[in-house]
């Protein structure tokens, strides 16, 4: 059955390891006033270091790109004055061009169990049959920026503020560096094709989307390099 996924919709909690609870909890961390790169809902993040994004350690920046350290988490929204309105105000993502009161830093609400596992689409099909599809579980994976199966220049929507990240299909190498792992379908019954080529155009009369699948971080910054790896 084809897809109806067409633009992507970043990292969506959805249960932990081990069938254990999953509360959806969140910590508060902080990022920069500075700092010059959006953050969108559903997109990872990490701690800057020393000659790093904003060359301010201890903050966390856009985890998206090229792993280089563990991810903290899932970024859920933040909260900041506004210097225009002087107004408490809450935010589903962090746009570059915020600009808080008195230069104060911004509060950001991480999703940061290492256990979360998360729904995320894929850039595109898995494998050319269901055999090959399955052979993909269990490796690791990127996330890219896409929209309709091609690159995007924007990394998430500034009105839902949700991010348009997939996970990348050709990635699955098993390398460390890769930020994710692939763990199964996510059997949602409208976008669970795994096989299917993904068309561009939902016009198409054999438009079909991206499928749906279940990662959880495989490097997490609670456990270092490599542990969560198999």
């Amino acid at each position: 059955m084809a897809n109806r996924n067409t633009v992507g919709f970043g990292l969506i909690p959805s249960g932990a390891l081990g069938a254990t609870p999953s509360t959806g909890g969140q910590n508060k961390y902080k990022i920069d006033s500075g700092y010059g790169s959006s953050i969108y809902l559903g997109q990872p993040v990490q701690y800057d270091t020393a000659g790093g994004a904003n060359d301010n350690p201890g903050y966390v920046i856009n985890g998206q790109d090229a792993i280089t350290r563990p991810t903290i988490g899932v970024f859920n929204g933040c909260f900041y004055t506004d210097a225009n309105t002087l107004k408490p105000t809450f935010s589903s993502f962090f746009a570059r061009t915020t600009a808080p009161a008195n230069s104060e830093d911004i509060d950001a609400f991480i999703i940061d169990n290492p256990f979360q596992q998360y729904n995320v689409q894929l850039s595109g099909r898995l494998g050319a049959t269901a055999a090959a599809a399955q052979a993909e579980m269990g490796k690791t994976l990127g996330l890219t920026v896409s929209a309709n199966g091609a690159a995007s220049a924007n990394s998430g929507s500034t009105l839902s503020g949700q991010s348009n990240s997939q996970l990348t299909v050709g990635t699955a190498s098993n390398a460390v560096a890769n930020q994710w792992r692939l763990l199964r379908s996510a059997e949602d019954p409208e976008n669970e094709d795994l096989i299917t080529t993904p068309q561009t155009n939902p016009a198409l009369a054999n438009f079909s989307g991206q499928a749906t699948v279940v990662v959880v971080a495989n490097q997490s910054q609670w456990f270092g390099s490599g542990q969560v790896s198999a």
